[in-house]
């Protein structure tokens, strides 16, 4: 549940007034972050941040828009994250792991279809000991020598970070989820700590990695001081990636009866973390396509660059699900991309076949 509260009267005159410093400076204060998330006015509001965002995303990448072949190749997990559908304490999820053989094949596939960045993602699987991330990411780095590998594996070791960097990783998504220790400690369970997850972000920065952060949208008990927290994280850490998403809850999880988050903050404060981080590569999720059928479009008229189709074989992909009702678990890696060039064409920008490097 977000907190919006405010005291002092809000204009339009000066919601665009914070729109345009914002832009202008990349940086706003507590109070004046609060003002702009917490807009009364949100689809006025929305309508002007998408429109500042937009212009500083094509000041920075023109109209192009960065796909990365995502293969979820593990829904094995080892944590119990109160939000997540394959955590391990979910007795009801049908459980798999992809071979080598078989993520081999779908970045074969990837590859015909012009991808030129593959994400391997999956819970924090014990099976996958570093000795094999490491056999997986070399194999990978040998056959596609000019594509961007990006791992998005979970907490591990800067020992581990280091191994798969030396094996050839370019990448890494770790989302922070939340920057508050406090609402950390309601989202996960104590064998888990925001501090270790910050630990392993530093870490990854200071391996060399283009590093991927992000959080939740709306999630159980997150305040809009929350989101002034992960900003300020965010601002502090200078990631190269962020992901944001709204919070979808799973039936089969202890938040299967929380409230969604909202499409319209989503979209709000992408276009605001665009403005905060010019350089960003911002993905617009599949998350925004779940909870609605243009979702994925808005996003990036809000400001995102990055879409991510599933290269995973369809067979497996329903069983990949954090959250309820995730789309195109049917569809073939073919479809997924053409489905997402028409729809991001529609939406005025054009997908391109390149590693996508972040330009800073």
């Amino acid at each position: 549940m977000i907190n919006m509260t405010s005291d002092k009267k809000i204009t339009i005159a000066y919601i665009e007034e914070l729109i345009a410093k914002l832009a202008q400076e990349k940086n706003l204060t507590d109070e004046e972050f609060v003002t702009l998330i917490a807009t009364p006015y949100p689809e006025e509001t929305n309508k002007i941040l998408a429109i500042a965002a937009d212009k500083v995303r094509r000041q920075h990448y023109g109209d192009k828009v960065y796909v990365r072949g995502l293969i979820e190749f593990t829904n094995y997990c080892k944590n119990n994250c109160y939000y997540c559908g394959i955590r391990a304490g979910n007795c009801k999820a049908q459980r798999y792991r992809l071979t080598k053989e078989e993520i081999l094949a779908c970045c074969k596939e990837g590859y015909k279809l012009g991808f030129r960045t593959f994400v391997l993602q999956g819970g924090e699987d014990p099976y996958y000991t570093d000795e094999r991330v490491c056999d997986l990411v070399a194999t990978i780095r040998e056959a596609f020598p000019d594509c961007a590998i990006t791992l998005s594996i979970g907490e591990k070791s800067r020992e581990a970070y280091a191994a798969y960097k030396q094996a050839g990783a370019d990448r890494y998504l770790l989302r922070h989820e939340t920057a508050d220790e406090l609402h950390y400690g309601k989202l996960h369970p104590e064998s888990m700590s925001l501090a270790n997850r910050k630990r392993c972000l530093k870490d990854l920065k200071e391996l060399g990695y283009q590093v991927g952060a992000g959080f939740m949208v709306g999630s159980p008990y997150q305040t809009i001081k929350n989101l002034v927290c992960d900003i300020r994280f965010l601002q502090e850490l200078q990631p190269d990636m962020i992901g944001i998403g709204p919070f979808i809850h799973h039936k089969d999880t202890p938040f299967n009866a929380e409230a969604d988050g909202s499409l319209s903050l989503s979209l709000r404060m992408l276009s605001i973390l665009r403005l905060c981080f010019p350089y960003a590569l911002l993905p617009s999720t599949t998350a925004l396509g779940t909870i609605a059928p243009n979702g994925r479009e808005l996003g990036l008229k809000a400001g995102g660059n990055v879409v991510m189709p599933n290269l995973s074989p369809t067979s497996v992909r329903k069983h990949y699900q954090l959250y309820d009702n995730k789309i195109c678990t049917g569809e073939e890696s073919a479809q997924c991309k053409s489905c997402l060039e028409l729809r991001v064409k529609a939406a005025g920008y054009t997908i391109v076949s390149d590693r996508g490097d972040v330009r800073k």
